[in-house]
């Protein structure tokens, strides 16, 4: 046991030096070795850094160029999108002095088609996946499987519409779907946005073959039904937007956008993973800004009709932090940085398994 205690305090210690290694990397353009050692202040020796370095690069994280003294060390554009960032220093920042991608990413799509999430976050969805399964094959009641279906689409509606800024409740809302009682004091535009959720996420249900394979079409639908009667254009964006907070500034010209955006529907479709196919268009639709309103809601919800259409659980984000949620757009936005939204993915989907159909 006390031989197991040292090996793991060992390991501990070799990995938060193999994070600094990556962390200083990651601040810098290339780095040299001695760099690297002088940063850590002579704590290791040449052979074990170097022992790090040739493990980081075996990891894909870290790239190395040159050969003898003209060795050097980077951090790669692929690499570069999955590496955690510490969030409260990023956001302690002020946005008008970060350093960001200011304009769309054109390789972003390539960067992209690269695996999505690690052996580890693999192994974690398709378990849960399986949870979900199990526990779902035990509901032999129509009846049932429909009230729980409901119960995640007040849900889902609720909070989707707590993160465009809808002032509903989740009580509230459920008092609107199921018995049509408009909340006190609500405008017409938060109630047709709560009614709009649920008409799509039970259309979703109804036709879930039909999001086996995403169409341009779809999104543009999807869209359209989420945006119904709040004076929100259901064409594809013409001019610039800005996005509050950041100063990334999304595409400007329609014939763009829409390349790029069937460019997107391209890669989600050749993923094997429908994993990676939902937390994909979760993102870039978003990204991208195809409409000039209603890009994030759309996304949240052809990301649950992709889980519906491939047997699995939709998300309600019931437990989400809506602060930390627009954060890990935020980051998307600015660095194209995936981790943090990842987090949040996965979380919610675990949520979902061990919340619903129990």
């Amino acid at each position: 046991m006390q031989r197991l205690y040292v090996m793991i305090k060992i390991m501990n210690k070799r990995q938060r030096r193999q994070q600094n290694i990556i962390n200083f990397i990651k601040n810098k353009d290339r780095v040299s070795n001695s760099e690297i050692l002088d940063f850590l202040k002579d704590s290791v020796e040449r052979t074990t850094l170097q022992r790090d370095l040739n493990y980081l690069q075996e990891q894909g994280l870290v790239l190395r160029t040159g050969s003898g003294r003209s060795t050097v060390y980077a951090i790669s554009d692929i690499n570069r999108i999955f590496l955690p960032v510490n969030i409260k220093e990023y956001f302690e920042i002020p946005y008008l002095k970060r350093e960001v991608k200011e304009s769309f990413n054109y390789e972003i799509l390539t960067i992209l088609g690269n695996d999505i999430f690690t052996i580890e976050e693999k192994q974690r969805l398709e378990q849960l996946q399986k949870d979900f399964i199990k526990n779902f094959s035990k509901y032999d009641s129509q009846t049932l499987i429909n009230k729980e279906f409901e119960r995640i689409m007040i849900e889902f509606s609720w909070k989707s519409s707590v993160i465009e800024g809808n002032t509903y409740s989740l009580l509230g809302t459920e008092a609107l779907i199921k018995n049509n009682v408009i909340g006190k004091g609500k405008t017409k535009e938060e109630t047709q946005m709560i009614l709009n959720h649920k008409d799509i996420f039970n259309e979703a249900i109804q036709n879930k073959e039909r999001f086996r394979k995403l169409n341009y079409s779809d999104i543009e639908y999807i869209h359209s039904v989420l945006t119904k009667k709040l004076g929100i254009s259901k064409n594809i964006r013409n001019g610039s937007v800005g996005i509050t907070g950041t100063n990334y500034k999304p595409l400007n010209n329609s014939y763009q956008i829409e390349e790029v955006a069937r460019e997107m529907v391209d890669l989600i479709n050749e993923k094997e993973s429908f994993f990676e196919k939902a937390f994909l268009i979760s993102i870039l639709v978003a990204y991208i800004q195809i409409f000039e309103d209603g890009n994030k809601r759309t996304s949240r919800m052809i990301s649950n009709a992709i889980l519906l259409a491939h047997n699995s659980i939709p998300l309600s984000y019931r437990i989400v932090d809506t602060e930390e949620y627009i954060k890990a757009m935020v980051l998307f936005y600015e660095i194209n940085n995936v981790s943090y939204f990842k987090q949040i993915f996965i979380d919610q989907f675990e949520d979902a398994v061990n919340n619903y159909f129990k």
